[in-house]
């Protein structure tokens, strides 16, 4: 039994808070016509991982030092995580955005 918990353990989906790191601070506030382009395209891309049910949840967070992006994500492994914030338009574009990806410990769901 106890080895049929641990195999359950290996294979559980983890969550992983995804922080969007912007290109500037005032970015939410500055964008061009293109930038916003862009962000339509991000938008999309989450959409898609919500209805694979990868991303449990997504959207701009208002810290005072400047708005960043939140993805919660429900995924096998770190580098699952990582292949999903790479495939992202805005971390592909070579703009400046960056993600940081970090295991939660536990949730409460």
């Amino acid at each position: 039994m106890a080895s049929n918990e641990a195999s359950r353990e290996a294979t559980a989906p983890m969550i992983f808070h995804c922080r969007l790191i912007p290109p500037r601070p005032d970015f939410a506030f500055t964008m061009t016509e293109e930038e916003r382009t862009l962000m339509g395209r991000h938008a999309d891309y989450l959409r898609s991982k919500l209805r694979e049910g990868v991303m449990i949840m997504a959207g701009p967070v208002a810290d005072p030092a400047g708005p960043w992006g939140l993805l919660i994500l429900r995924v096998g492994s770190e580098a699952e995580a990582r292949a999903v914030t790479d495939g992202d338009p805005v971390a592909r574009s070579g703009r400046g955005f960056r993600y940081e990806i970090l295991p939660m410990i536990s949730t409460i769901m």
